[in-house]
């Protein structure tokens, strides 16, 4: 099987080469939908923020939209995402601070991002990186699975999942190598029942042996 500094490379071209559209699933046209799809995707799925983010665009374009609207306003138009009380309150205290301190620009730092009212690193990761500018690598349930899986990291903690991540994959690749796992992890290896058989990591793949 060898060791994990040799199979990182080969995993990373094969899915890489399994998987060519693998990309962000939320839509967007810029760099404040971007941020906003992010916050909003959080407990919910893709899908369904996709659903709701053509009509909010429309109506929402600059940071001081989001504003001059009463919150329960805001709260109605999210309210299909989930939890759209708490996330209203962290995007328009996300979108003052854009104004107040960032000239109404997203930040491209994850430092930055961080200071964001309702953004975690998980998504100023994420919003860095489909910004062209990747400072670590993004740990989800499929890439968290999907590490413990090939044995990249024996860690349960996000955190330190990311650690270990950004010691083995190449910065160059920081961007894609989360894109890669999620969709193999969506098509492939299952949480339930990993598809082993047809698995193109087979044979550098500890858990396929057990």
């Amino acid at each position: 099987m060898g060791p994990k500094r040799d199979r990182i490379l080969p995993i990373i071209e094969r899915l890489a080469a399994e998987h060519q559209e693998a990309t962000i699933a939320l839509r967007f046209r810029n760099e404040l939908e971007l941020l906003v799809s992010v916050m909003l995707s959080a407990q919910t799925t893709d899908v369904n923020v996709n659903r709701v983010t053509p009509a909010l665009f429309r109506k929402y374009r600059r940071p001081e939209d989001y504003l001059v609207v009463p919150p329960d306003e805001l709260e109605n138009d999210i309210r299909p995402t989930g939890f759209f009380r708490q996330k209203a309150k962290a995007i328009r205290g996300t979108m003052r601070m854009l104004i107040e301190e960032f000239d109404g620009q997203v930040p491209r730092r994850v430092e930055d991002l961080v200071r964001l009212p309702g953004v975690g690193r998980k998504t100023a990761n994420v919003v860095a990186a489909e910004l062209g500018e990747p400072q670590g690598i993004v740990v989800d349930t499929h890439v968290r699975r999907l590490s413990q899986r090939l044995v990249l990291t024996k860690r349960e903690d996000p955190v330190k999942i990311e650690r270990d991540l950004m010691r083995l994959v190449p910065r160059a690749d920081w961007g894609r190598f989360p894109h890669l796992l999620i969709w193999h992890g969506r098509r492939v290896c299952l949480a339930r029942r990993p598809r082993c058989e047809s698995c193109v990591l087979n044979d550098l793949c500890p858990s396929s042996r057990l």
